[in-house]
């Protein structure tokens, strides 16, 4: 039966047509994106999946940021900690030296003291973006350094860390005192009674007391006082010590200091009747920031340093024994930094294969096969041609129709 109203044949055609077409554009989205998922119409599930991997390369690759910076640090951490070493071998040479006899001992211990000064440079210098591990700053903790991103059964992110263990390889030490500010509500946040230490009224423009006590310090100890953005430093004598009433000096000498400052709108004063106090009065409306410290001149790692001293033979012998517990600190330190340096490095490695990994996951997921692509628009352009002959010999069956009724 033929019929002029409907042409079954074309309908078939057309929909194997289209049917081809649609092949046609999604070989050619493959074509021109590279991915046989391109977007969440295409596989919903995996498509989300390779989204969430690819959040997690790029958290990945910040690690690896992270990790690189780690590496720096540790690495000029590591670095300072052999070139004190060695520093500490030359200066062991000088010091056996002077143990022997006939021998220049003012001139060897000017070398001792040069190489004291240079082995405190390279500690201060010692630093990479901010952070110095030699210098005694972070002894008691470590800095951590981002090592991951540890991804659960539930997708919960938790970050994980390399610590990273400061080494005190200083010449002095450092030891806040106190901080407290002028002004209603304020309150100190430490002390150190032994040395310095800080009474702190509390309300506006009432006397805040330092007290100073010579029974903490040390010749060479470094007192330091800061108001606002100014700051007042005395360094402690032997003579200061020696002093009667050795707290009292000291207290004196570092109000003078103080009073050197100007624009501080805060007074000091002497309190005689108290030894070693120095009382504070803001004389403005506004609360003051003031913050009291010392630098103690022997509790750096390598604190005994300081005292190290070749002018007579007894002093060289006592030396020998110092700078071989020096010696052993600095060794000690460096081969902390160089385990630090290889775990830091092993997993700077892992986390740079595991992105690969990952980006291999991703691909074979969503990438397309370009040559089952080639294949495919070639097989789907004969259909296409096919498909669009068949459909206009479909369409010209209703002529033949006519002929019956000529």
């Amino acid at each position: 039966m033929s019929s002029i109203l409907t042409n079954t044949s074309a309908m078939v055609a057309l929909q194997t047509l289209k049917s081809i077409n649609s092949g046609l554009d999604t070989t050619m989205s493959e074509i021109s994106t590279g991915k046989t998922i391109s977007n969440a119409k295409d596989n919903s599930a995996i498509w989300a999946i390779s989204k969430v991997m690819e959040s997690d390369v790029t958290g990945f690759n910040a690690i690896s940021d992270s990790l690189a910076l780690g590496e720096s640090t540790v690495a000029v951490a590591q670095t300072a900690a052999e070139t004190i070493t060695d520093l500490l071998g030359q200066m062991k040479e000088k010091i056996v030296a002077a143990t022997g006899d006939n021998v220049d001992r003012t001139k060897l211990n000017n070398d001792v003291t040069a190489l004291k000064e240079q082995i405190a440079s390279v500690v201060s210098a010692a630093q990479f973006n901010g952070l110095n591990l030699v210098d005694g700053t972070v002894v008691g903790g470590s800095t951590d350094v981002l090592a991951s991103l540890d991804r659960d059964s539930s997708g919960a992110v938790t970050p994980s860390y390399i610590s990273v263990s400061g080494q005190n390889l200083a010449t002095t030490g450092f030891v806040a005192a106190a901080v407290f500010a002028t002004g209603n509500g304020y309150a100190s946040t430490g002390g150190d009674a032994a040395s310095m230490s800080l009474d702190v009224a509390g309300n506006a423009n009432d006397n805040d007391t330092l007290t100073i006590s010579a029974a903490g310090l040390n010749a060479g100890d470094q007192l330091s006082v800061k108001i606002g953005s100014q700051s007042a430093t005395y360094t402690v004598t032997a003579a200061d010590l020696a002093a009667t009433s050795s707290s009292d000096v000291i207290a004196v000498a570092m109000k003078a200091q103080i009073e050197a400052m100007s624009g501080t709108n805060v007074t000091v004063d002497y309190d005689s009747a108290n030894a070693g106090d120095l009382v504070f009065t803001n004389t403005s409306a506004n609360a003051v920031s003031i913050s009291a410290q010392f630098t103690n001149a022997g509790s750096g790692g390598l604190g005994a340093l300081q005292s190290l001293d070749v002018t007579s033979l007894a002093n060289a012998q006592a030396a020998l024994g110092s700078v071989e517990t020096l010696i052993g600190t600095a060794i000690d330190a460096a081969a902390a930094f160089g385990s630090d340096a290889k775990q830091l490095e092993i997993q700077a490695n892992f986390v740079s294969k595991l992105t690969d990994s990952m980006k291999a996951g991703i691909g074979s997921m969503v990438d397309a096969d370009m040559e089952e692509a080639s294949a495919r628009l070639q097989a789907l352009q004969v259909q296409q041609q096919l498909g669009i002959q068949s459909l206009s010999i479909a369409n010209q069956a209703p002529q033949n129709v006519l002929s019956l009724f000529r």
